[in-house]
């Protein structure tokens, strides 16, 4: 009769957590629990990344594309270290992760060999919960206080298993653990609503604004259909974070598009025009393209009451579920609808989108990124999910990519880390192997960590009932790192240029460069009905301008610190309320 080990305990809790897959990078201090899951059969699987940073970015990436807890497997030492990018894309972007490092000083040199304290290490990061596991006794309760606390803190969380204790035999009984919470993670453990006093005070300040904007950020996602029936009703226009923009139709006719430096000028609009502000599950932290403080009255939505109030002044905080908020609001609000405000919000969104085909039209040498990314927009699968990497390709994407309700984009909005795209995508396509994925890097993520991850896709695609995973890589050849924004006198650093398309192709992979505007839309075409995942590499032109949205009133910002500048501030925004329906301040 085989022995039952603690390694055997840490599948279990895996399954009893209901983890479909744990990523890492192998090493000799988690070798046991390896074994162990490749005894389990595939429940849990265990995914091999080429890095051990990409593995924890594959962990957050499954947690923000399931909503699910995402789990990391490294070793002490140099292996520990790698994780620590993911899990910090995690804990900025309240994400649950559970990483269980295994430790050895068994070796030669004892604890000198690779030592790294391990408390400190993970300190920071994951600061809600960082334990050892001491005795087999011990074991399956510290792992489910760590997904526990994972799951409701919406953070990281470390358990260091030593590796003589992962080997250790477990007695037939065990002393009782605690249960198990199985309630989806990231979502409230139970329902959060405001004080009725606090409900009553926001939808009174709603009620009595005249030119109303909605900032919809990612804690709003399940709350589509009450942020647009409250919209309706106070015929506010609505901007999103970049985090939010999944959340809701961009179609739709007051959706100003993502608000700050990669956003819209309608989006910098509405906020210089709006005298009341309600805010719902954002953190945003550009507030530079926020209204100037003095301008509106605001609300501030938030499951974590913490964050209230820590971007903007806040008028009446409410902490709660953004959805369950929502409802409770609507039952207040009186349907206040102004037609002229709606009315100059959706000429500015007019205005916006014709600008923005024309920049995606413009000429450029090879392909102009924004046409690339239009062009996508048309053919954008249903049901799709898009990983998105970081550079200039965020602009575009911001800007150019309209997605449609169903379709998924995630992205590491407030860490800002290079190379999570390929990374997020492979977790998103092991999530949901029968749907569409795409990834959206450019040249540098994908030097990066991309050709390397490229071997993961290879190594899994053909286990896919839809085999579709597509890389898109822009291909600049700049590794400034601020494409057409590049400062005056900056000189340019030239990329080396590698064939992406034929390193797809050199691994069984479908691979599509283009070089012509002209053939951007067959070679989406191409790639979005391969057999197979493929690399699509447009060659683009560097010198293509980021375009910044200027904050409105710019003019006036940095000058509100005394009284005098207080009340021109105030003198100027009175004045939109007699502004020609054709324009915004």
């Amino acid at each position: 009769m085989v022995e039952r080990t603690v390694a055997d305990l840490v599948v279990e809790r895996l399954r009893a957590w209901r983890v479909p897959r744990a990523f890492g990078y192998p090493g000799a201090a988690i070798a046991p629990m390896l074994a162990a899951l490749d005894e389990a059969g595939g429940d849990p699987d265990f995914v091999p990344a080429r890095h051990g940073e990409t593995a924890a970015f594959m962990a957050t990436g499954h947690a923000k594309f399931t909503g699910g807890i995402g789990v990391c497997l490294a070793t002490q030492g140099p292996s520990a270290v790698h994780l620590l990018n993911g899990l910090y894309d995690a804990k900025l972007d309240s994400k649950p992760v559970v990483a269980i490092i295994g430790e050895d000083v068994s070796g030669p040199l004892g604890g000198a060999h690779e030592e790294i304290g391990l408390s400190r290490l993970f300190g920071d990061v994951c600061n809600q919960f960082v334990r050892y596991g001491r005795s087999p006794e011990h074991v399956p309760a510290l792992l489910d206080q760590a997904f526990r606390t994972a799951a409701a803190t919406r953070s990281p969380t470390c358990v260091v298993l030593p590796r003589a204790l992962q080997v250790t035999v477990v007695p037939d009984l065990l002393p009782q653990t605690a249960g198990v919470v199985t309630a989806t993670p990231g979502e409230p453990l139970a329902r959060v609503l405001p004080h009725e006093a606090d409900l009553d005070a926001a939808a009174a300040l709603l009620g009595t604004g005249h030119r109303v904007a909605l900032l919809v950020g990612q804690g709003a996602h399940g709350a589509e259909e009450e942020i647009v029936a409250l919209a309706d009703r106070l015929g506010a226009g609505v901007a999103t974070s970049l985090l939010g923009k999944p959340v809701l139709d961009e179609r739709l006719p007051f959706h100003t598009g993502v608000l700050g430096e990669v956003g819209t000028t309608a989006a910098a609009q509405l906020m210089g025009g709006c005298d009341t502000l309600l805010m719902v599950g954002t953190n945003d932290p550009w507030t530079d393209w926020f209204p100037m403080v003095g301008q509106v009255r605001t609300i501030q939505i938030d499951i974590d009451g913490r964050r209230i109030g820590t971007r903007y002044p806040v008028d009446v905080p409410l902490v709660g579920d953004s959805a369950e908020t929502l409802r409770a609001l609507l039952t207040r609000v009186p349907e206040r609808r102004n037609g002229q405000w709606r009315g100059v919000v959706e000429r500015s969104v007019e205005r916006w989108r014709e600008a923005a085909a024309d920049r995606a039209a413009a000429p450029a040498e090879p392909v102009n990124p924004q046409l690339v990314l239009r062009e996508l927009s048309a053919r954008l699968p249903q049901r799709a999910s898009v990983a998105v990497d970081v550079g200039s390709v965020v602009y575009w994407y911001a800007r150019h990519l309209e997605l449609p309700p169903g379709v998924q984009a995630r992205l590491c909005g407030t860490l800002g880390s290079m190379g999570c795209a390929l990374p997020y995508a492979v977790a998103a396509k092991l999530a949901r192997p029968d749907q569409p994925v795409l990834a959206l890097l450019g040249d540098g993520a994908m030097q990066l960590n991309g050709l390397a991850e490229l071997i993961t896709v290879a190594h899994h695609w053909t286990e896919w009932r839809d085999p579709r995973l597509v890389v898109l890589v822009l291909n600049n050849r700049d590794q400034s790192g601020v494409g057409g924004g590049r400062p005056p006198g900056m000189l340019p650093d030239r990329r080396p240029d590698v064939p992406y398309a034929g390193w797809a192709r050199l691994l069984g992979l479908h691979g599509v460069r283009v070089d012509r505007p002209d053939l951007v839309g067959a070679a989406w075409d191409e790639v979005l009905a391969a057999d197979r995942p493929s690399v699509l590499e447009a060659v683009v032109d560097p010198a293509v301008a980021l375009d910044v949205p200027e904050p409105a009133l710019a003019d006036l910002r940095g000058l509100v610190a005394d009284g005098d500048a207080a009340r021109r501030v105030r003198e100027r925004v009175t004045q939109t309320e007699a502004i020609a329906a054709e324009d915004l301040v």
